[in-house]
């Protein structure tokens, strides 16, 4: 790529040296200054040289990879594809598509997506017409490469975008066999929100020399307040229910760790009177896509989602992000809370913690260098008036809620503690297979210290073999035999 001269516009974009019809298109959208990002990436990504962007979701990313892309083909010519964006999610391509039209729609430049979850014949009629850029999920894209439907040969510049969600997803297998498919020669641009291991094995095999661009990516966004909310498992609908209440309340995406529950929460929220709107994997795309648009629309004002199927939300102006299950990783704490507080706008980020998320708690604050807030509230009791659960708060919010692991509990043999029991809802197994349903891992990790056995009770003697057991050992023995005949 290489830059051109400023042409007199009184954008500060112009400072790039950018097309006068790509000046219109960027006005009309309403960016006024360069974000962070972009005014560190564009002008090393016009020179050509390969980009590491480091920076969270809602920062201005795809603005930073696609105003060089579009400004380096208007007035040059090539084998099209000439660009090859790779995205983890439906929602993220079409987001990024959506956003390349609107900047090229005074040029030349015309962008198509590919993605699974749809009929491929339209993608292959797109493909045909031989576009400049291709937005794509990488199986499909593997899937109509294999058949003939599109060629990589001619690919100059490679973008992968939120690539930690990439291979969150698995995606690394299907990301070589892709980098396989193009020219040698190319430019690459690689952004991401968290810097993994193996993202840094990535960027030491795909980028040459690259310029790189670090914007506090482990760090939440500055205009994203923090809560903790300690409360019991069985009382956390409630709880919800009460946040939903509280002024400055518009709009929420909460998260849980299952699809089933998802959907549960959402139809019982609708129930109460809220609009809500459940967005999980096995929808199919008309749904999620319905699902999406009627929540940016504001027609719900509560999306429930799960971690796999809320991958690349980008929805203005969202007031809560609520952790109704604590995410798996201080990663994907930083992903959830990212879909509010974008674009320089305020949010509020709430978690719902109990007893045994505490582990996970201070491997959350180690990760980010911080202490969240801790808000107790207290006196559950039911309002009739409301028609449902109220709460209040009281004194001052606590520093300090939760007592060191294992305090006024039972101690296993391990030296952890016993978690309680779930709800049976939250017992039943799952077929989503998603990074955001998996079981915490062992060892001091996070989540470390709950793997412990449960000491076995007093008084549930084992009995001997000389004599029978006593009464009372009888009735228990009886009634473990009557539990595990009823959990079959």
């Amino acid at each position: 790529m290489s830059s051109r001269r400023p042409n007199g516009s009184k954008s500060a974009f112009s400072t790039f040296g950018l097309h006068k019809n790509l000046l219109r298109a960027i006005s009309e959208a309403g960016f006024k200054e360069p974000r962070p990002i972009q005014a560190k990436a564009i002008p090393q990504a016009l020179k050509g040289r390969d980009i590491l962007g480091l920076a969270q979701t809602g920062t201005g990313k795809t603005a930073a990879f696609a105003l060089p892309i579009i400004e380096y083909f208007i007035e040059s010519k090539g084998q099209n594809p000439r660009a090859l964006i790779l995205a983890p999610t439906r929602e993220l391509a079409m987001q990024t598509h959506a956003e390349i039209e609107a900047l090229a729609k005074y040029t030349n430049i015309r962008s198509t997506t590919v993605f699974g979850g749809v009929s491929a014949s339209a993608q292959m009629r797109a493909l045909s017409a031989r576009p400049d850029i291709v937005v794509a999920c990488p199986g499909r894209l593997l899937d109509l490469a294999g058949s003939g439907h599109v060629h990589l040969d001619g690919v100059e510049v490679l973008v992968l975008d939120e690539a930690d969600h990439m291979l969150d997803m698995g995606f690394l297998p299907d990301i070589k066999r892709i980098i396989a498919l193009l020219p040698e020669t190319r430019q690459n641009l690689l952004f991401s929100a968290t810097m993994p291991r193996e993202i840094r094995s990535l960027t030491d095999r795909m980028l040459h020399k690259p310029h790189v661009v670090e914007l506090a990516h482990s760090m939440p966004l500055e205009t994203i307040e923090h809560a903790l909310y300690p409360v019991e498992q069985k009382q956390k609908a409630a709880l919800l229910r009460h946040l939903m209440r509280e002024e400055g309340f518009t709009s929420a995406i909460v998260f849980l760790r299952t699809k089933h529950r998802a959907r549960k929460l959402a139809r019982d929220l609708d129930r109460a009177g809220h609009s809500a709107i459940a967005l999980q994997g096995n929808m199919s795309q008309p749904q999620r896509q319905r699902a999406m648009q009627g929540f940016r629309d504001g027609r719900y004002d509560v999306l429930v989602a799960t971690d796999i199927a809320a991958r690349g939300i980008d929805v203005p102006k969202v007031s809560h992000v609520i952790n109704f299950d604590l995410p798996n990783t201080p990663d994907a704490y930083t992903h959830r809370i990212g879909r509010t507080g974008r674009a320089e706008e305020s949010g509020k980020a709430c978690t719902f913690v109990t007893h045994e998320d505490f582990p996970a708690i201070k491997d959350i604050e180690r990760k980010l260098k911080m202490e969240i807030p801790r808000i107790k509230i207290r006196d559950f009791k039911r309002d009739p008036d409301s028609g449902g659960d109220t709460f209040k708060r009281q004194g001052r919010p606590q520093k300090k809620f939760f007592k060191k692991p294992g305090a006024g509990k039972r101690r296993s043999r391990s030296g952890g503690y016993s978690p309680r029991p779930e709800s049976s809802s939250q017992s039943k197994p799952t077929r989503e297979r998603s990074q955001s349903s998996r079981p915490a891992p062992a060892g001091p990790g996070f989540g470390a210290g709950l793997k412990g056995k449960v000491p076995r009770r007093q008084g549930a003697s084992k009995g001997s073999k000389g004599s029978g057991p006593s009464s009372r050992g009888r009735r228990q023995s009886a009634g473990g035999q009557n539990r595990r005949r009823s959990g079959r």
